[in-house]
This record gives C-alpha cells, sequence and structure tokens, in this order.
C-alpha cells in the first residue's frame, strides 16, 4: 500500500476535533514544505476556519515561530528513527619488529687552530630613539543586520470593505483580515500623495455606491407608506 502524502479532509477534521478538547496534537512536515527539513516536528496550534489555502497554524519543534501550512505540507506518518552508520571494526594491530641499530663509521674532523679574537670597536654615541607609534585601534567588525522580507497588502472588494495580508519572505504570517475603511485612509495620508490619491478616489465611489442604495430604499420605503396608507392602516 503506497503510503500517503499529506493530510487528508478526515485527518483535518479530527485533528480540530482534538484542538477543541484541549490537547495540541504533533504533525510533521512533508517535502512539500518549503524551507522546512522533510520528517520534522512540530505542534498544532490551530486550524482557521474556512479552509482555504495556508489554514493550519503550527509552532516547530525547538522554534518559538509560528506559521500557517496547508495540509499538502503537513503528515501525521511519524518517520523512522534515523540508522546510525556502522562502526567499521579497528584495524589488527602489528607486533612491533625487532631492528639492529647500525652506527654508521664517521672519520674524525682535523682540529682547526682557534682564530684570534677580533678588537672591540669604539662604543658609539647612543642615537636618541625616537618613541614608537602608537598601536592603532582594532576595528570591531560590525555585524550585519538581517531582517526578513516583510509585504503588507491591502485589498479592496470594490463595495467599501478593505483587507490587509502579510507575507513574511513567501510564507503569508497573517491571512486576509477585515479593515475599516477609515483606518485605511487615515494610514494613506501617512504614505506618498499618490497613494493617498488612489485611496480616496476608491472610497469615494463606494460612499457614491452607499449613496445610491440609501436612497432607493429610501424611495422603497416611501412607496411602502404610501401603500400603507392607502389600505387605510
Amino acid at each position: 500500500m503506497a503510503k500517503k502524502s499529506g493530510l487528508s479532509a478526515e485527518d483535518v477534521v479530527n485533528l480540530r476535533s482534538q484542538l477543541d478538547e484541549g490537547s495540541q496534537p504533533m504533525v510533521w512536515f512533508t517535502a512539500a514544505a518549503v524551507g522546512m527539513e522533510e520528517g520534522r516536528s512540530a505542534k498544532l496550534l490551530a486550524v482557521t476556519d474556512p479552509p482555504e489555502g495556508d489554514f493550519i497554524q503550527v509552532r516547530p519543534t525547538g522554534s518559538k515561530d509560528e506559521m500557517f501550512l496547508s495540509p499538502t505540507e503537513l503528515t501525521l506518518d511519524k518517520p523512522p528513527p534515523r540508522k546510525k552508520p556502522a562502526t567499521p571494526p579497528p584495524a589488527p594491530v602489528e607486533a612491533p619488529r625487532e631492528t639492529e641499530i647500525i652506527h654508521p663509521y664517521v672519520p674524525e674532523a682535523p682540529v682547526k687552530p682557534a682564530a684570534p679574537k677580533p678588537k672591540p670597536a669604539p662604543a658609539a654615541a647612543p642615537a636618541e630613539q625616537a618613541p614608537a607609534p602608537a598601536p592603532k585601534p582594532a576595528r570591531k567588525q560590525q555585524a550585519k543586520a538581517t531582517f526578513p522580507e516583510v509585504t503588507i497588502t491591502l485589498v479592496t472588494t470594490g463595495e467599501g470593505e478593505w483587507a490587509v495580508e502579510v507575507l513574511q519572505g513567501t510564507r503569508r504570517t497573517v491571512k486576509p483580515t477585515p479593515v475599516p475603511p477609515a483606518a485605511v485612509a487615515q494610514a494613506s495620508k501617512l504614505l506618498a500623495p499618490e497613494v493617498a490619491e488612489i485611496v480616496e478616489g476608491v472610497l469615494n465611489a463606494a460612499r457614491a455606491q452607499q449613496l445610491a442604495r440609501v436612497e432607493q430604499l429610501r424611495a422603497e420605503l416611501e412607496a411602502a407608506q404610501k401603500a400603507l396608507e392607502e389600505l387605510g392602516a
């Protein structure tokens, strides 16, 4: 029987039930999990609803980071323990052989007469030594701080509703979350004028659409009120 890859719909339902009971089951990463070692374990934190895209929140073992993944990137099959490589047997040690030390014959060199000692030169007056330059302090190597690339996206549905989404690298850390239009308008004023102009245009179109809807509902209400009065209510 072929080994299944990823979580099935039934597995997701069972995991959500275990979370509702207060437990945090363990799952393992598959080869489809980008940037994670296959077979590494993680603790299940949440299963969001609706189940679309990366809706399973986990925390890898030994890490404090939390991430959202899809069912194809996780599995309930625990990988088998890795086998340690077999240690080769030690090589046989040969017994030391007895060696015969042969001292070569070296003829004695003739003794040369000692050369006369040279007369000491007159001592010169000591010159003033210039002070040694002070050593330059070693430059401290500045550690380059690396920051993850973060992408924040604002999306409008065209009906006056806004949502924000955050990507950290290629991993979506914040799924689309509703944002009030007033907050979007206030934030756009702190950015480039072009951004504020585009956002204001979208908000004006949404206001005009809602105003037309209010006028339509008001006309329908007046017609209904008139019909009610004609019935003698």
